[in-house]
């Protein structure tokens, strides 16, 4: 029987992105949570909130599969592109716009599910994956 990576590492790693075409204007989510893939079109926001609906996104995802037990015991790693994104996450910045708090709380609360989440920054090249998801979904619109 073949082990669900997700389910077998100590750490689970999700990447996560979100975009939009236009600042505001159609936008989507691309997720990959361990080898599993998600894309979903959004409708018109902006690439912040985009990106942020797709953290909300993967973390809800990442507790469904691992179920309410495992996710308390798990360590999440979420990588994203979004400077912005995992400063405001790491206290780094703070969040000026108004539209962005109330996502920013949802995330605040969801990885409270998890034993540890942390949010990393990476380059775009190294979020070829959730990236593809996301045009994926805005060329299906």
């Amino acid at each position: 029987m073949k082990t669900n990576k997700l389910f077998s590492d100590k750490k689970i790693v999700i990447y996560t992105d979100g975009g939009s075409r236009g600042n505001p204007g159609p936008a989507a989510l691309g997720v990959v949570v361990g080898e599993k893939e998600y894309s979903e079109y959004l409708g018109e926001m902006t690439n912040n909130q985009a990106e942020y609906r797709a953290l909300v996104f993967a973390l809800k995802k990442a507790k469904a599969l691992l179920g309410g037990k495992k996710a308390e015991e798990a360590e999440i790693e979420v990588r994203m592109d979004s400077e912005l994104i995992v400063k405001q996450l790491n206290a780094e910045y703070k969040i000026k716009e108004p539209d962005l708090q109330p996502l920013f709380i949802e995330v605040w609360n969801l990885r409270l599910d998890f034993k540890k989440v942390e949010f990393k920054h990476i380059r775009r090249e190294q979020n070829k994956q959730a990236d593809e998801l996301v045009n994926r979904a805005l060329d299906s619109k």
